[in-house]
């Protein structure tokens, strides 16, 4: 690959890494500040998640910090991949019993997935504090 088409990589992976960092974030300061862990516990039970008095505070919490953590680039493959389980459990306990398409629908999910797959795959890129921590550890 050409250093032309690593640079347009490197960027591509930090506007994936940004956009879908604020998606994710949103959704964790609406579990955490606007339903609350209590909130998020009682509509996890509702829809049939396991043990949701763990799940609802620990999904609030993962879809509020990995995201932070993707958007700075800093344990990309290890933030993505929980997210990544993330979707996959909202696939499987809300979403699919609904098919393919959204509203309710597993569409949006799957697609969220894809992206923290992608992530786990590729890592952060060189604009990131992943990448600033390696060239550091390779120079010294």
């Amino acid at each position: 690959m050409t250093e032309h088409n690593i640079s347009r990589v490197n960027a591509a992976l930090l506007v994936l890494r940004l956009a879908i960092g604020g998606v994710m974030i949103a959704h964790g300061i609406q579990k955490i500040f606007v339903y609350g862990f209590a909130g998020v516990s009682g509509s996890f039970g509702q829809m049939g998640v396991p043990a949701p008095s763990v799940m609802g505070p620990f999904i609030a919490l993962l879809e509020f910090l990995a995201p932070i953590a993707i958007i700075l680039g800093l344990l990309t493959r290890l933030a993505a991949l929980g997210l990544a389980f993330d979707m996959l459990g909202a696939i499987a306990f809300v979403h699919f019993k609904n098919g393919f398409f959204l509203p309710t629908g597993f569409e949006y999910a799957f697609s969220l997935f894809t992206v923290f797959t992608t992530l786990v795959i590729a890592g952060a890129g060189d604009y990131s504090v992943d990448a600033a921590i390696a060239r550091r550890r390779a120079t010294a």
